[in-house]
């Protein structure tokens, strides 16, 4: 019975642990990269919409400073009413802006992390690993197996 313990420590094999850099797979993965590209043309019609509507604010305002004290009471007025509507369209118009980029954002980050996910399962069971980490406050780049998630998602891809 006192041998047990022995026997036991000597039959452990030393664990497989490895590490996977989350921040870096959205940066660098082919599909990432892609996905970044997509959206950034989807919203790109609506960004420059926006930067219009945003530069017709500033103008209104701008010749309200300059011009305010010399306009006619109604004419200011009538300045100050458009303005706060256009105010408050651009406003109204960004906020859409950045709710549906936010949504489309995280759909396809979902889909990317589902194809990581696929990726480091397949990466753990071929090269054995017990233990697969991510986000943590520090890990040793031994560790780090991040660039062949990265070759594994180029692979499935299609990307050379």
């Amino acid at each position: 019975m006192a041998s047990l313990p022995v026997t036991y420590a000597s039959a452990v094999e030393p664990l497989k642990v490895g590490y996977v850099n989350t921040q870096r797979l959205f940066r660098d993965a082919p599909a990432a990269v892609k996905a970044a590209k997509k959206i950034e043309q989807e919203f790109a019609k609506r960004d420059q919409d926006l930067q219009r509507l945003a530069k017709q604010v500033q103008g209104l305002q701008e010749s309200l400073e300059k011009g305010g004290l010399t306009m006619a009471e109604a004419e200011r007025r009538a300045k100050e009413k458009d303005l706060g509507e256009l105010s408050r369209e651009f406003q109204r118009k960004q906020r859409e802006f950045r709710e549906d980029l936010n949504l489309r954002q995280n759909e396809e980050n979902a889909a990317i992390i589902e194809k990581a996910n696929k990726a480091i399962k397949q990466l753990a069971e071929n090269e054995k690993y017990d233990l697969i980490v991510q986000d943590v406050v520090w890990v040793s780049p031994k560790l780090d197996i991040t660039e062949k998630v990265i070759k594994a998602l180029s692979d499935a891809q299609g990307v050379k």
